[in-house]
């Protein structure tokens, strides 16, 4: 839409203030930001906008990276697209589930039945949870989300997010459960997913298991303890931070090229305190220089252990339950005594219990030796990870598959990167991948798999025939829905059937983003205009989560990309420069800033920050931000204040062509940078030349404008033209204040109005002719500002010397009557090399 300039109203005392309320108001009933899904694909820009977590409250981290968001999407409206902006709730998973526990004070417990009249204590005390069911628990669950969604959308609406909010969808409503089952079906029968008992690192406070993208490693204190093993008399040295895990020791390993170990390889030792005899192996993955260079093999003490487990071939012996204790009953061969000593104990507590038998035994050498080494983590956890063996879902990733991961990365190669150097955290992260995507977890808020397993004549699960339901069925719960065939009744019993208890990780749900979003198998229509997508906007650092999970889903069901770019944003940091975070404690909430300040200027702060650079949170910033907002407002008062443009007027003096030329190169310019997203770039031109029209530009015309006759008519011309173009080159960045402004002078919204065209402002001026004049009346404004006089103080001479004033000829007069100059002369001297300004003031009364 073009701008149609009607009679200015200004307000008599425009103001910031208020204007999120109104203007929010506005938009929603107007339908501002409404999708048009009428239009061709090549008519549309598709965002995969990032479902946030729902688990309390919004940080200003999310204000940061939405808003760089919201730019581009304002920015593309301009440009004539349809923008298919929608937002997500990603409420299912373990950080609802731990804000529910702690809100309400209550656990689930599957076992228990549903309880219809439950209402949770009205003083929950989270170190006395009460029991409840699965079906009160996911009650509970929605409850709390409920709240938790509508505070964030009030903040969203706050910040000017331009989403089409009837668009929304949850990652655990109807729409994202059909969509997640349907996906992983159909990976199931492509054999890209499968159920697989094996080694999982495991959560033991959660009770879960965690993927390898969810890993994180913390520097944990420790101790080297040295323990004797032993080959008939001789003693065999082996040094471990975990003995604890002797018992579920099954094999020695040291490098095959290590001299010391070379008559072992082949052989058999016996571990201390229990006796057991195991072999003694060559791999390349020990190394001679750490400790003894004899490793201990356990199931499982690390990842290093399952590698070495697998490819020895080697036996199970584990001792550590789900529950982060040793099992009650020894692993086979292992004797009961001294293992009943251990059993029911922590980790820790039976490290501390083992250390103490060593000793007695005579098996420990020396003391044990502190150490600070990396220990993994889940991310989200408060203890270190241990490896148990579970049956879990997963799906191929290219982690065990070279083809596959070859075409993953061929994928990266294939998408756009903003900026382009992030590319390689997804390569290194595809790269280093050993082992499929595991997408079951043992908890209860989540996607359920739709999966049942006939039961056989003792009432054990076959695995390996699972049951699954037509895909008109989903979506369904297999804890409270019957497999086609056979009837409630059976649920349990031989002969019958049972469901799948686990739920899928949220990232299992999050990577059908443009899926669920775009109605994929449910709206055929709109799901054509939107996909491939053409953004996904996110932080880097869930690349290697949220962004490689959804180029998996996308590559295995539709054989593409989701989308043709990506825009990294960064983290924000404390003042400490560390990352804030809610588990770190030093996050900032946003609408108390919003409130203060003012959206625009919390939008300005989050919009100056280069393209996924890591940036600190600054008051001081926003501050500059409400200052410019202020002087937009001002400034645009001044401008309408002179009065209309007469019709059919046209710019013809110097000094308002080359501002119009020079407002053209920035909208050259800005226009590239938001073609490339770089928001911070096309901001800060804008802002830079805005200063610049105000400081300089406004003075040298001010006198003129206010006049009469064609010299007057061409400067508000040109004064109105700078105001419409600069309005919508801010637009993007600060909605509220350029909406009050447009509302001023022009119909419709600025936010529909065309992008303005770098040919828009009139072509033929100088712009080297406003940037030496303004230079000009800067020296004559210094001279006065250290006399201590007026502005308006009469200047009697000024002579203007060097390159250039010979060039100010065009714009003398409005250099005169701005500087309030009665004589001036214009020295174009060759020998002086910097413009300079000698000024004698008149005589002051």
């Amino acid at each position: 839409m073009n701008p149609q300039p009607r009679t200015p109203d200004v307000p008599p005392r425009p103001s910031l203030d208020g204007l999120e309320d109104k203007w929010v108001r506005r938009w929603e009933a107007d339908g501002t930001y409404r999708f048009d899904r009428t239009r061709p694909r090549e008519e549309v820009y598709a965002i995969d906008t990032p479902p946030p977590t729902v688990s309390g409250s919004l940080h200003v981290g999310h204000v940061f990276s939405y808003t760089q968001t919201d730019t581009v999407a304002r920015y593309r409206r301009m440009r004539g697209q349809t923008v298919f902006y929608p937002m997500g709730w990603d409420d299912n998973g373990l950080p609802t589930e731990r804000r529910v526990q702690n809100h309400f004070g209550v656990r689930c417990d599957p076992s228990l039945p549903y309880d219809p009249a439950f209402e949770p204590p009205a003083e929950p005390d989270p170190r006395r949870q009460v029991p409840v069911s699965r079906r009160n628990f996911i009650e509970l669950c929605e409850r709390l989300t409920a709240i938790d969604e509508r505070a964030f959308e009030d903040v969203w609406r706050r910040v000017g997010l331009s989403v089409d909010w009837s668009l929304l969808y949850t990652t655990i409503g109807d729409r994202a459960r059909a969509v997640s089952q349907r996906a992983f079906l159909r990976n199931l029968a492509r054999g890209e997913a499968y159920l697989a008992q094996a080694p999982t690192l495991w959560d033991v406070t959660f009770r879960t298991a965690v993927a390898q993208a969810e890993l994180e490693d913390r520097e944990t204190a420790g101790a080297f303890h040295r323990l004797r093993f032993h080959d008939g008399e001789r003693p065999v040295y082996v040094e471990t931070t975990r003995p604890e895990l002797l018992p579920a020791c099954v094999a020695l390993v040291a490098h095959p090229d290590d001299e010391r170990y070379r008559e072992l390889f082949g052989r058999t030792v016996r571990t201390p305190l229990f006796g057991v005899e195991v072999p003694v192996f060559a791999h390349r993955l020990a190394d001679p220089d750490k400790g003894s260079g004899l490793a201990m093999i356990c199931t499982f003490g690390d990842v290093t252990d399952v590698t070495w487990w697998r490819e020895l071939d080697l036996p199970t012996r584990a001792v550590i339950g789900w529950d982060g204790r040793l099992a009650a009953d020894p692993p086979a061969g292992v004797p009961a005594s001294p293992y009943d000593r251990l059993a029911g104990r922590t980790v820790h507590s039976a490290r501390e219990r083992v250390v103490e038998l060593l000793r007695e035994s005579g098996d420990l050498d020396g003391e044990p030796r502190p150490v600070t080494r990396p220990v993994k983590f889940y991310e989200r956890g408060t203890r270190p990870l241990e490896i148990v063996t579970t049956r879990q879902w997963y799906v191929r990733n290219g982690g065990r598959d070279a083809g596959l991961r070859e075409a993953l990365l061929a994928r990266g190669r294939e998408l756009a990167w903003h900026p382009p150097y992030m590319r390689a955290r997804y390569e290194n992260w595809v790269a280093g991948l050993n082992g499929d995507w595991l997408i079951s977890r043992q908890r209860f808020f989540g996607i359920p798999f739709p999966v049942w397993y006939r039961l056989d004549s003792a009432g054990e699960p076959v695995y390996d025939e699972p049951i699954t339901p037509p895909e008109d069925m989903l979506p369904v719960d297999p804890s409270s829905d019957v497999p086609p065939g056979y009837t409630e009744e059976q649920r349990g019993k031989p002969d019958g059937f049972m469901g799948d208890p686990d739920v899928m990780d949220t990232w299992a749900t999050s990577s059908l983003s443009p899926q669920i979003a775009g109605g994929w198998e449910q709206d055929a229509d709109l799901f054509s205009r939107v996909f491939p997508y053409d953004l996904r906007p996110q932080g880097h650092d869930i690349i290697r989560t949220w962004l490689f999970s959804t180029v998996v889903r996308a590559h295995l069901e539709h054989g593409s990309l989701p989308w043709t770019d990506t825009a990294l944003s960064g983290w924000i940091l404390d003042p400490d420069r560390k990352k804030m975070s809610k588990s770190k404690g030093n996050v900032v909430t946003p609408m108390g800033l919003l409130v203060e300040h003012g959206t625009d200027a919390v939008r300005y702060w989050a919009a100056s920050a280069r393209p996924g650079t890591d940036t600190a949170f600054e008051v001081g910033q926003i501050k500059v931000g409400r200052r410019l907002a202020t002087k937009i407002l001002n400034a645009a008062r001044f401008v309408l204040g002179l009065g209309e443009v007469p019709p059919g007027a046209a710019v013809t003096e110097p000094l308002d062509l080359a501002m119009l030329a020079a407002l053209s190169g920035v909208v050259g310019e800005a226009t590239e940078a938001l073609d490339g997203y770089d928001h911070a770039r096309a901001l800060e031109r804008t802002e830079r030349f805005f200063w610049q029209f105000c400081d300089d530009y406004l003075e040298l015309v001010k006198q003129r404008a206010y006049g009469e006759g064609p010299q007057a008519a061409s400067a508000r011309a040109a004064l109105h033209t700078a105001l419409s173009v600069l309005l919508r080159l801010f637009a993007p960045f600060l909605p509220f204040v350029t909406e009050e402004v447009w509302s001023w002078w022009q119909e419709g919204s600025v936010h529909l109005a065309a992008w303005p065209a770098a040919d828009e402002p009139p072509a033929g001026g100088d712009p080297a002719l406003l940037m030496v004049t303004a230079e000009a009346l800067r020296q004559v404004r210094k001279v006065k500002s250290q006399a201590k006089v007026s502005m308006r103080a009469e200047v009697a001479r000024a002579v203007v010397r060097g390159p250039g004033a010979g060039d100010i000829g065009p714009a003398a007069e409005d250099l005169r009557a701005a500087g309030n100059v009665h004589e001036l002369e214009l020295d174009a001297s060759e020998t002086i090399t910097e413009l300079t300004v000698t000024v004698a003031l008149a005589a002051q009364d």
